[in-house]
């Protein structure tokens, strides 16, 4: 029976929430703060009606350290989910060592003047952590999270080693809108936006943003261009899992998306940098996201299906040569809907959310210091993925990719 605090009042904050009421049994008290607290009240009544547990909410900024601070001491939770913006990851670990509060997210640090993410600023506290006792869990969401927990089940139950890994990132869903995006569109644009970045021989590679492009034939969705992209959990799982000779990471696009965002491009709107406008600074972006679509309003009209997962190529443990295998979560978006209130990519990362805190309050992650999701038994992670709406599938393939 555990106390955890919620940080982020988005849709995958609202879908965490809800699966933790739904597991009383570890989450015997959830606290739940943001920013505009009116979200988190609209969050813990339906946690109400759903499930008749009851979430505690307050006001806070995250980027104030003092004042999250003494929230944490307030409430004293054994653990902090920062489910808010990956500019606050930092802010928010500082308070965690400041009340001495374990810490999870599910996306790594990004500076709000630089669309570059990386661990090195999260990794940076290691010594902090452990000399404090505390625990520090790094992305715990679908991708990166699940896409890393994959990887580490097939290395322990398929694969001697992973000599290629592929993570397919595909979202079939349509929301009946001309563009719009199905998370932060902030965050999303930002990442699109970004050169890609994959890793080789030892180093990663630079290619121009939405450069390379497949078409790739996924279950219960169909054919879909994808097209390779940078993602955090390329990071890590170079560093973990070490013999690998290529990782790359694909995610799906409409041409309409596309379209609209080349547009955006041109002219201007997705700029991160300031520019002045009738006499005071806007962000290009920021004024963008506050004119599209807010991504948790998407759920009721988004129909259709998510399909990620892992292909990796490699030693096969049991001695037969290489081996590709395909290992993947098919999510339909009005079965999320109809559970939480939340389409499929709310929900395909606010459920790991809750199951990585429910490692690390059942004590079965365990450690001091800052850990991603490589560094811990996968099995454990991979039950709960079944029993709480995000069944897994793995198949063998009759050879690699072929690009």
């Amino acid at each position: 029976m555990s106390k955890v605090l919620v940080i982020g009042a988005g849709g995958v904050g609202s879908v965490a929430v809800h699966k933790m009421a739904m597991n009383p049994g570890i989450f015997s008290e959830i606290v739940l703060a943001s920013r505009t607290v009116s979200k988190c009240d609209a969050i813990a009544e339906s946690v109400k009606q759903r499930t008749g547990q009851t979430v505690k909410t307050h006001q806070i900024d995250a980027d104030d350290v003092a004042a999250t601070t003494a929230l944490l001491k307030a409430e004293k939770p054994e653990l902090v989910v920062n489910l808010a913006l990956p500019y606050q990851d930092l802010a928010i670990m500082d308070a965690c060592l400041n009340a001495g509060v374990d810490y999870m997210d599910t996306a790594n640090y990004e500076p709000k003047d630089v669309a570059k993410f990386e661990y090195k600023w999260q990794w940076e506290y290691q010594d902090r952590f452990k000399e404090a006792g505390l625990m520090a869990l790094l992305g715990s969401g679908f991708d990166p999270g699940v896409t890393s927990v994959f990887a580490m089940w097939l290395k322990k139950h398929k694969l001697k080693t992973i000599r290629t890994l592929d993570i397919l990132d595909c979202n079939g869903g349509d929301h009946g809108q001309a563009f719009a995006t199905n998370f932060n569109p902030e965050i999303n644009i930002r990442e699109v936006t970004a050169p890609a970045r994959h890793w080789e021989n030892g180093e990663f590679v630079e290619t121009p943003a939405m450069g390379m492009k497949q078409e790739f034939d996924f279950e219960e969705v169909g054919p879909k261009n994808m097209y390779m992209m940078y993602h955090e959990e390329l990071e890590s799982l170079a560093r973990f899992v070490p013999e690998m000779e290529r990782a790359r990471f694909w995610m799906t696009f409409g041409d309409e998306y596309i379209k609209h965002l080349t547009v955006l491009q041109n002219v201007g709107m997705t700029r991160i940098d300031p520019v002045m406008y009738e006499g005071r600074e806007i962000i290009p972006l920021q004024f963008l996201k506050a004119v599209l679509p807010e991504p948790s309003s998407l759920g009721e009209t988004t129909k259709g299906k998510t399909n990620i997962g892992d292909i990796a190529t490699g030693e096969a443990l049991d001695g037969s040569g290489e081996k590709t295998f395909y290992i993947k979560n098919i999510c339909d978006h009005e079965d999320a809907y109809a559970e939480t209130g939340n389409q499929a990519v709310s929900y395909t990362t606010g459920v790991p959310a809750m199951i990585g805190a429910a490692m690390m309050l059942t004590k079965k992650w365990r450690g001091e210091g800052v850990f991603n999701m490589e560094q811990f038994d996968p099995d454990p992670f991979m039950e709960m993925l079944n029993e709480h709406g995000l069944p897994w599938t793995v198949e063998e393939l009759p050879a690699p990719l072929p690009f």
